[in-house]
């Protein structure tokens, strides 16, 4: 299981994000971290899913840009 510093590491995004921009989150609650299945958006002092517009009900810990994901050869 990840530490938490080690996934905060990898969540780097200091401050707000860029207004729009859909990022994923890192999210801690009593169980320990977790990252959201879902981009979210920063829209208005709140997180929102991406997609749906929905507001995230979790405390986002961090954020940082999408990572490209590869395909299997």
């Amino acid at each position: 299981m990840a530490t938490r510093e080690r996934r905060l590491a990898e969540f780097n995004g200091e401050g707000e994000p860029p207004p729009g921009l859909p990022v994923e989150v890192l999210c801690e609650d009593h169980s320990g971290t977790y990252q959201l299945p879902f981009a979210c958006r920063y829209v208005a002092g709140r997180w929102q899913n991406s997609e749906a517009g929905i507001a995230v009900e979790a405390t986002v810990i961090g954020w940082r840009l999408p990572r490209v994901k590869q395909g299997v050869a």
